[in-house]
C-alpha cells in the first residue's frame, strides 16, 4: 500500500523524469523531388510540407538544407528506399504506372490530373476538405508496391483536375422493415358464426 509521502515521491519523480520526444526525428519523411526541368532532389522533408506558401524546404542527403520555390517543383513523391548511386537516375522514384489499370479498391476520390507541363497522373485523395482547402494534393499512387507511397502535387503544377469516381466503403443496407399487419385470418371468406 502506498501512503501519501510515497505518491508525492512518485508525482514528483515522474513530473521530472519524463522524456520528451524530438519532433524533429520521426517528423522528417524520404522523399524525391522531382522539378519541371526533369531534375529531381532525394532528402527528407518536414511535417509542415506545403502550408509554407513561397518554397520547399529539404534536408538533402549530405545534412544542407535546400529551398526550392513551389513553381519549380512537379510533385513530391514520398518514398520507402531513398535512391543511391545504382538507382535509374531518369526515374528514381520508380513511378512506373502513373494510371490505374482497373477500378482501384480502396475509398477516395479517383482523379486524373494533367499538369503544367502536360503529363497526365492518376491518384487516389480522400474524399475531405483537403481538396478544397491547402497548398496542394496527396494522392495515393496507382502502384503501392513500387518505392512511391504517396505523392504530393502543389496547386501550382495542376493545369487540369478530373474527377473520375468517388469510390465508397462498401456498405451494406439495412434490411427494409417488414410491414406489421397483423395475424393474417386463416380462412379470409368466413364469418365467425357457427
Amino acid at each position: 500500500m502506498i501512503n501519501k509521502r510515497q505518491m508525492l515521491t512518485i508525482r514528483q519523480l515522474g513530473r521530472f523524469s519524463m522524456r520528451k520526444s524530438n519532433p524533429m526525428a520521426s517528423a522528417r519523411k524520404p522523399v524525391i523531388v522531382r522539378k519541371f526541368s526533369r531534375d529531381w532532389l532525394a532528402g527528407y522533408a518536414g511535417s509542415e510540407l506545403g502550408r509554407d506558401p513561397a518554397e520547399l524546404e529539404i534536408l538533402d542527403l549530405t545534412g544542407k538544407v535546400l529551398r526550392v520555390t513551389w513553381q519549380q517543383v512537379k510533385w513530391v513523391c514520398y518514398v520507402r528506399d531513398l535512391p543511391s548511386a545504382s538507382t535509374d537516375q531518369a526515374n528514381p522514384e520508380r513511378l512506373l504506372r502513373k494510371r490505374f489499370s482497373l477500378r482501384p479498391r480502396t475509398a477516395g476520390l479517383w482523379l486524373r490530373l494533367k499538369l503544367a507541363d502536360g503529363d497526365e497522373l492518376e491518384g487516389l485523395a480522400a474524399n475531405d476538405r483537403s481538396l478544397v482547402e491547402g497548398a496542394g494534393l496527396l494522392l495515393i499512387p496507382p502502384d503501392t508496391r513500387s518505392n512511391t507511397q504517396r505523392i504530393y502535387v502543389p496547386r501550382q503544377s495542376i493545369q487540369d483536375l478530373e474527377v473520375l469516381s468517388l469510390i465508397g466503403a462498401s456498405r451494406r443496407r439495412p434490411p427494409a422493415p417488414a410491414l406489421d399487419e397483423g395475424q393474417p385470418e386463416l380462412f379470409p371468406g368466413e364469418s365467425g358464426t357457427s
